[in-house]
């Protein structure tokens, strides 16, 4: 690990889980279309990040080969559509279950390190997956059994949480191999040019306009890329110079039980026993997944 750091990397995470977590309510707090937010969401985080990727990193740009801008595409297009559809999940099902759900990505990376890259699944990690999917359908249909809904259509918002979280996972598994290659400035430059250009695409095959809204929208905008992205993601990848990757990954599946607080605080809502009960199973089977897998 790198030597100590000015901050201590818990306290760092702290601060991370805690902006990461805020993202749910921003964004179900704003009245802008879901892909008008993520669009800005992904723009705002990018933006301060050209003129170092041109001062500092130009030359790495011209040693990226077509191989590596076809998978740094790919999970760019990836990372668009999962922000795409965990946006839009939260018009539909609570705060906790979409949190809950789009946290799941550890589960498929592994099934998708398996299918693709014959990664070796072990007992411990199928024990992990096979928690976390009984936790999901636990969460997706006990809400219509206990007759008590959270959100309009919780079940179609559990369904694009679920897929937010695969595309998060394709996100994953199109960079690992390129961020061995990539350094992390022009990696994350292509990968979230390549994201909000996809985001504009779906942005204005909606229909939507991308001016006009009240400076309070564009507050939500700047405080997504602000909170989430600059202190959310970014402290989260400067931690992991300093702890394992084990523990930054066990931190984050705070980012739901912190969604679920700042929810009941700023929107009123109180999931029901079900969700919270289906949402602990699935963070066991996520925790599980993680520390055997190592991610």
């Amino acid at each position: 690990m790198g030597s100590d750091p000015r901050v201590p990397p818990k306290a760092g995470l702290v601060i991370a889980v805690t902006a990461v977590s805020a993202g749910a309510v921003l964004v179900r707090l704003s009245d802008a279309p879901s892909s008008v937010a993520a669009f800005y969401r992904v723009l705002f985080t990018t933006l301060p990040l050209l003129p170092i990727a041109v001062w500092r990193y130009r030359d790495h740009f011209a040693r990226i080969t077509r191989r590596d801008l076809a998978f740094a595409t790919c999970s760019g297009v990836a990372l668009a559509l999962h922000f795409a559809a965990w946006f839009e999940s939260l018009d539909w099902t609570s705060v906790a279950a979409s949190v809950t759900l789009v946290q799941s990505q550890p589960v498929f990376v592994a099934l998708g390190a398996w299918l693709l890259l014959r990664e070796r699944v072990t007992r411990r990690m199928a024990i992990g997956i096979s928690v976390a999917v009984a936790g999901m359908a636990a969460m997706s249909v006990g809400d219509f059994l206990g007759g008590v809904l959270v959100g309009p259509r919780p079940l179609y918002g559990n369904a694009l949480a679920l897929f937010g979280a695969v595309m998060a996972a394709g996100y994953v598994l199109a960079g690992r191999s390129l961020r061995q290659r990539v350094a992390l400035v022009p990696y994350v430059v292509v990968v979230y040019g390549v994201c909000t250009v996809s985001l504009l695409a779906i942005v204005l095959v909606e229909g939507h306009p991308l001016g006009g809204y009240p400076a309070r929208e564009w507050a939500i905008f700047v405080g997504l890329a602000v909170g989430p992205g600059l202190f959310g993601h970014t402290v989260l990848n400067w931690a992991l110079a300093h702890v394992e990757s084990s523990v930054v990954s066990v931190s984050l599946l705070g980012e739901p039980v912190g969604a679920t607080i700042l929810a009941l605080v700023f929107l009123s809502e109180v999931p029901t026993a079900i969700t919270v009960a289906g949402g602990a199973v699935v963070l066991a089977g996520i925790a599980l997944t993680s520390s055997a897998s190592g991610t």
